[in-house]
């Protein structure tokens, strides 16, 4: 059986998952339908505290409720979803079986590593393809030569900005991890003495 504490708490980190997707930002250097937030960050905070499979449900949970909200058609949701159950699943089994700084560093950074790497075959056979249906792949590419005149192609310009980007959102989330997580995760995790 669940402890209560666990879905108490996947709850509410889904909750703040949702609300940090809600505050999208424009990347300059990034076409105009992909954009920054932040809500990856409680789910990676989910998976270190309460293990990976938790990870991925808070990840689940938050593109469920925002597919309610969003103009996306459920294709951004798709998307993050995957690449963040990627991202949290990958770093929260490492730390599982390394439950120590090291492993929580090793395993934040190999997650970064393994979403950023999915996001190239993700993003050429699955969600960009959904894409296509509401939005002519022409028209993809031409949002991706406005940036660099020179791309070839959909596939290039997805290796060369999307899997880039896709890491360094990662590590910002796992930068911000590291400097929030000891404070919070006493309370996390059931053992806050206040």
């Amino acid at each position: 059986m669940v402890p209560v504490r666990f879905v108490t708490v996947t709850g509410i980190l889904s909750a703040i998952a949702f609300v940090l997707q809600l505050i999208e930002l424009p990347v300059p250097f990034m076409p105009w339908f992909i954009k920054f937030d932040f809500s990856d960050l409680p789910a990676l905070v989910g998976a270190l505290s309460l293990g990976p499979v938790y990870g991925v449900i808070i990840e689940f949970i938050k593109n469920l409720l925002h597919t309610l909200d969003s103009g996306s058609f459920g294709v951004g949701e798709l998307s993050n979803f995957i690449l963040g159950a990627v991202f949290t699943g990958v770093a929260g089994l490492i730390y599982k079986f390394k439950k120590n700084k090291k492993g929580a560093i090793i395993g934040t950074i190999v997650g970064a590593l393994a979403m950023a790497a999915f996001s190239l075959p993700s993003n050429i056979y699955v969600v960009y393809p959904v894409y296509y249906t509401f939005l002519p792949k022409e028209n993809v590419l031409a949002a991706y030569q406005a940036i660099i005149p020179s791309m070839k192609s959909v596939e290039e310009s997805i290796l060369l900005f999307n899997v880039p980007f896709t890491f360094v959102k990662g590590m910002i989330d796992v930068l911000i991890t590291f400097l929030i997580y000891k404070h919070i995760s006493p309370i996390l995790k059931g053992n806050d003495e206040r």
